[in-house]
């Protein structure tokens, strides 16, 4: 591309130099070579008078040199000799004399002008002034030159902006084709700087927001992936359960056997979905915009799914105490009256409990007493899951995806994705029961306007989705 921009302008330059250049040479020739004629013709008229004056030669030199052009100056007397030497042609001479003719023409060697004087007597002389070739083209050349110089300089330095200007394009392309083909390639942290042209810029921000939306939906579905599949973690919880209650017999071997061999292939779906990929919150990205957000068109907030955060808790607590009831744990359930609305669907929300004590069931051994509760505030709604095991160690480790010890470091990760979604947060303490008290805190949900409705997923029955903490 430069040498293509480079060889325009060349062309460009060339043509517009030359279109100029010509017709000014010459003019430039033809203008001094009118000057050298009239110059002549006007010492030729100027020794005119002297000559009707007197005819003497002597005075007639003097005045020839009084006028600078002692050599060029020739005087034809009547009936006398040339003064000086003539290089007139005859016919000439004898025009001029005869027909009283002013003469001004190009002879071989340069430009000759005869001029025709009236002597007493009706007699005529003729005044004849030479000028040579050298006289005519006197300061063309040097003329020529300084254009030609300028013409060179003008298409060298508009071949040089073209060559910076094509540079500064082609490294912005180049450097576009680098990151498209880094982003093919897998690199999915590829970015360009704008550089350039406006439209170079303008593609290199198309670019960026590509990728990293191309990086969010890739996120967002690695997520989807790992979340469904951990789900499937609290079936294979309580089919643990059930064959560690059928007792010693080939069958139940058989059905460890099994539930071991789909727990291992499970965990190898959760390890190939994770992705060091940044995203945000949960759910954030799947509809473009954060929850909360205006609709980038019509400026409405819209109200997103919503359920009410008792009744979901009410509801898994119960199925999970059919599981505690058979490991002899207790299990403690404290619910505030109050409405709890959350920006969350009733699977998410569902989740999020079977995660929290799905731990307990994990990571206690059986008979730990555990407890649930939800308390409604001035902003938030708040659950609280709590244990009589041995805690959590490092709590800010946990609340990170993959960074759990021993187990695939889902579970408290979708417990804090679903609070911040909602504005709120989560915090892992040591309870009074001594062990592990996880508090997930959801911003109250806003009113919905009237003759709006508002769609939630399908409540679930049925089998237990609990999930490990990691």
């Amino acid at each position: 591309m430069r040498r293509s921009l480079a060889g325009v302008a060349l062309a460009v330059t060339s043509m517009v130099a030359l279109s100029f250049l010509i017709p000014l040479a010459a003019l430039v020739m033809s203008l001094v070579k009118e000057q050298s004629v009239t110059a002549a013709e006007q010492r030729a008229a100027a020794l005119a008078p002297v000559l009707t004056l007197t005819t003497d030669p002597n005075a007639l030199r003097e005045s020839a040199a009084s006028l600078d052009a002692t050599e060029r100056l020739v005087v034809h007397l009547p009936d006398a000799a040339a003064l000086g030497t003539s290089r007139a042609p005859a016919a000439l001479l004898e025009r001029a004399q005869q027909g009283r003719e002013s003469i001004s023409q190009a002879i071989p060697d340069g430009w000759i002008c005869l001029q025709p004087v009236v002597l007493p007597g009706d007699r005529v002389a003729v005044i004849e002034n030479f000028v040579p070739e050298q006289e005519l083209t006197r300061g063309v050349r040097a003329s020529w030159a300084v254009m030609l110089l300028l013409a060179v300089g003008l298409i060298g330095g508009s071949v040089l902006v073209a060559d910076r200007l094509g540079a500064k394009v082609v490294r912005s392309s180049k450097r576009l084709a680098h990151a498209s083909q880094a982003l093919g390639q897998g690199n999915l942290d590829a970015r360009v700087e704008p550089m350039g042209p406006k439209e170079l810029r303008d593609a290199g921000l198309a670019f960026n927001a590509m990728a990293h939306r191309m990086t969010e939906l890739l996120a967002v579905e690695r997520e989807l992936v790992a979340d469904l599949s951990h789900r499937l973690r609290t079936p294979l919880t309580a089919l643990h359960l059930a064959s560690e209650r059928m007792g010693a017999s080939p069958e139940s071997a058989r059905v460890e056997a099994a539930v071991c061999e789909l727990e291992t292939e499970l965990q190898a779906i959760i390890t190939a979905a994770r992705t060091p990929l940044a995203v945000g919150p949960m759910g954030q990205g799947m509809l473009g915009t954060e929850p909360g957000a205006s609709h980038p068109a019509t400026g409405e907030v819209p109200t997103g799914p919503r359920c009410e955060a008792a009744d979901v808790v009410r509801r898994r607590t119960a199925f999970w105490a059919v599981l505690a009831e058979q490991q002899d744990r207790t299990c403690s359930l404290d619910i505030t009256q109050e409405p709890t609305p959350v920006a969350l669907s009733d699977d998410d929300l569902a989740a999020v409990v079977d995660a929290l004590i799905g731990n307990v069931f994990r990571h206690t051994p059986s008979g730990t007493p555990f407890g649930v509760r939800v308390v409604r505030t001035a902003l938030a709604v708040e659950l609280v899951v709590e244990d009589a095991g041995p805690g959590i160690p490092e709590p800010d480790r946990a609340l990170s995806r993959g960074s759990s010890t021993g187990s695939s470091g889902l579970g408290l990760d979708i417990a804090r994705r679903a609070a911040t979604v909602t504005g709120g947060s989560t915090q892992i303490t040591r309870g009074p029961r001594g062990g592990a008290h996880i508090t997930v805190s959801f911003e109250l949900a806003t009113p919905v306007p009237s003759g709006r409705r508002t769609r939630t997923s399908r409540r679930r029955t049925g089998r237990p989705r609990g999930r490990s903490q990691g």
